[in-house]
């Protein structure tokens, strides 16, 4: 349970080897397969710094099988149980000239399948057809997030940056964190590895100069229900795609 004591502490953790060189090629080809010329959806985004997929596991759903290799599932059932299910995925393909960034913030918002007046549930947005919302704390503490890592990510190609324990602040604004005075760490990580983080830790990502493609698969999970009507709009138990 080693990773989990540092997933509390930190905020995060870095696992090696979760899958394998044939493993990698097998997804990256799924998922070059199905993008190849289809960049039109409105869960596509693409520009010359980025390309994203949202709503990942749905879009394309046979990644599913190799994605949930037995060490994954394994890592999953020994640090967090067997209840948590998939609630967002996204696919980011960072090119080789990217110049895109991202600043210091925490992941505060989830995938919703309706906009309604729920206490606490407050900065609703609408984007192609998806609602998002800000829960309260104590949804965001529960949600932890893995990220899959199809290239090695490296600081010169945009490895993400964080502020060790910033989890903990709970929902924090981000000019208030005096990042001067606060542990910082960048989280490189090899082809075939994963980080695991918590959402409220604050984390950053630079932009590429080594000419390295990275491309990260991003799935959050939680165990959750939330309240009245109000329900996960990506929401899917990954068990039963091992069948």
């Amino acid at each position: 349970m080693q990773n989990l004591k540092e997933i509390e502490t930190e905020g995060f953790t870095i696992i090696k080897n979760v899958y394998d060189q044939n493993e990698i090629e097998k997804l990256t080809a799924i998922i070059e397969n199905v993008t190849e010329n289809k960049t039109e959806k409105s869960t596509f985004r693409k520009s010359d710094d980025l390309f994203a997929i949202r709503q990942f596991h749905k879009e394309i759903p046979e990644s599913l099988h190799f994605i949930f290799n037995q060490n994954l599932i394994d890592i999953i059932k020994s640090n967090f149980g067997e209840d948590y299910f998939i609630t967002k995925s996204i696919y980011f393909d960072k090119p080789e000239k990217s110049n895109w960034f991202v600043s210091y913030h925490q992941d505060l918002t989830i995938s919703v399948d309706k906009k309604m007046k729920i206490e606490n549930f407050e900065n609703w947005t609408n984007k192609q057809n998806q609602f998002a919302v800000q829960p309260p704390k104590e949804i965001l503490e529960n949600i932890f997030t893995i990220r899959i890592h199809l290239d090695k990510t490296t600081k010169e190609n945009g490895a993400l940056k964080v502020l060790n324990k910033s989890h903990k602040k709970g929902i924090y604004r981000t000019d208030k964190v005096d990042i001067e005075n606060e542990v910082e760490t960048i989280c490189e990580v090899d082809k075939g590895g994963i980080m695991i983080m918590k959402p409220l830790l604050f984390h950053a990502s630079n932009k590429t100069t080594n000419n390295k493609r990275r491309r990260v698969i991003h799935i959050e999970f939680s165990n959750k229900n939330l309240p009245n009507e109000l329900e996960w709009s990506e929401k899917m138990d990954y068990h039963k795609t091992l069948n």
